[in-house]
């Protein structure tokens, strides 16, 4: 049987994002998660998770497709070499 939970050390290796990113998507509400146990320590719903990366894959389509030709297609892609 598949998790339900995990843990955002997990989140963060999946976007390939900083554990303080992962932590600040759930800050901000853009990522719901829960806490649990006596720490407090955060969990994802792996549903939560799929929902957030098809949330971004449609803004990022929204974004390109109103992008001008004239607009530079690397500006703020953090892969583009500097």
């Amino acid at each position: 049987m598949p998790r339900r939970f995990i843990p955002l050390t997990e989140v963060s290796e999946i976007l390939d994002v900083s554990a303080a990113q992962a932590y600040a998507l759930v800050r901000s509400g853009d990522l719901p998660a829960i806490k649990v146990g006596g720490r407090g320590q955060w969990r994802v719903e792996t549903s939560e998770l799929e929902s957030y990366i098809q949330r971004m894959y449609a803004e990022t389509r929204e974004l390109v497709s109103t992008r001008t030709d004239t607009e530079d297609p690397a500006a703020g892609d953090d892969t583009a070499p500097a």
